[in-house]
């Protein structure tokens, strides 16, 4: 099947069969390995990517599922081959650790904080409760995400 999408702002169109998960698309049709898998069940928030807005679980979504959207991934998020405000957070904070997680946090953080531009702790929480981090906690990652939503506001 043919499938068109926007893919960090470009359109691509790809053959592939309607059920292939989108994850596995961006990995090894588009070589967008920076979206990792963990689980492969969704439960982990590793291959979380946004899609039309929304923050979704790349394992569990047919391509087909993908087609005319827009989607974005860890590659889409830097600007001009330089880290965001996003990603410059989670390096001076400590909260980017083994790599794993790391891509969905920060896609998970810039969904929450478009909803959330001054999010409160438990606001946090929540917003990155879908994404696990198996190293050394969260404590970093959630400073990372304070100190974003206070500099993109000071």
């Amino acid at each position: 099947m043919t499938i068109t999408l926007t893919i960090n702002g470009e359109s691509k169109t790809i053959t592939a069969p309607p059920m292939k998960r989108l994850l596995d698309v961006l990995r090894e049709d588009l070589q967008l390995t920076g979206t990792k898998e963990g689980c492969g069940e969704g439960e982990c928030g590793s291959c979380s990517v946004l899609m039309s807005g929304e923050l979704v679980n790349s394992c569990l979504v047919p391509v087909l599922q993908a087609a005319g959207a827009s989607v974005c991934t860890i590659e889409g998020v830097a600007v001009e081959g330089r880290l965001n405000a996003v990603q410059q957070c989670f390096l001076e904070e400590g909260g980017a650790q083994c790599g794993i997680c790391t891509p969905g946090m920060i896609l998970a953080t810039h969904h929450l904080l478009d909803k959330y531009p001054q999010p409160a702790m438990a606001q946090i929480q929540e917003g990155l409760a879908g994404n696990l981090c198996r190293c050394t906690g969260y404590k970093r990652i959630f400073n990372a995400v304070e100190s974003c939503a206070k500099k993109s506001h000071a």
